[in-house]
């Protein structure tokens, strides 16, 4: 993953294949935001290839690109995990949904305000948003993303929880300026546990719980 435009791009539509998989084995349709979570992160890593077919630089890919990692996801995982959620863990998830939309709105005007560019870093591709209070911002992206997976009540997303807070953890230590693709292409690849999730789903399982 990261490692060239066509890594990027295979690596891309796999997951999105997967995303497919998951979409057409739903049974409920509150799990529907949750499945297709794969698509866009096939998506994504489909526009980063473009971002390194440009030579990097600020163009509509970097920012396409941006919006997706940094916003949408932010907002968009604790929120598909809460409309998977049992109505019991769906009281806990509200932090991080809240946590996840402050940050989002944090992020979507920084975005707004602000230049976004791409540089290609060797192997991997560097951004630079030029965001202020970035430690703060972190915390809050990864207590929305990793901490819904974690408090979800599901053993399955609870164990991708746990894998993408190991993954970010890897990624910041050893790409540290990289650390936003890098650690967006391993959710991307954390994909086919979700897909495990989708199809060990009973039909109406949040009505049931």
């Amino acid at each position: 993953m990261c490692w060239s435009a066509t890594a990027d791009l295979v690596a891309g539509t796999a997951v999105a294949g997967i995303g497919v998989a998951c979409v057409a084995r739903v049974r409920d349709p509150r799990d529907l935001p949750l499945a297709g979570l794969p698509l866009l992160l096939g998506a994504h890593q489909i526009v980063e290839a473009l971002v390194w077919n440009s030579g990097g630089g600020c163009g509509v890919a970097t920012v396409v690109w941006a919006v997706i990692a940094l916003p949408v996801l932010a907002v968009g995982v604790p929120s598909a995990v809460w409309c998977a959620a049992t109505r019991h863990a769906r009281r806990r998830l509200s932090v991080p949904v809240l946590i996840g939309a402050a940050t989002a709105a944090a992020l979507a005007h920084a975005l707004a305000s602000r230049p976004v560019t791409a540089e290609i870093r060797g192997h991997t591709m560097g951004y630079s948003i030029g965001l202020s209070h970035t430690p703060l911002l972190i915390a809050g992206y990864l207590l929305a993303t990793v901490g819904s997976l974690l408090l979800s009540g599901d053993r399955r997303l609870f164990v991708l929880g746990v894998l993408v807070a190991v993954g970010a953890v890897v990624c910041s230590a050893l790409w540290r300026l990289e650390f936003v693709s890098t650690w967006c292409a391993l959710a991307a690849l954390c994909s086919v546990v979700l897909l495990g999730w989708v199809r060990a789903r009973p039909r109406g399982a949040v009505a049931a719980a």
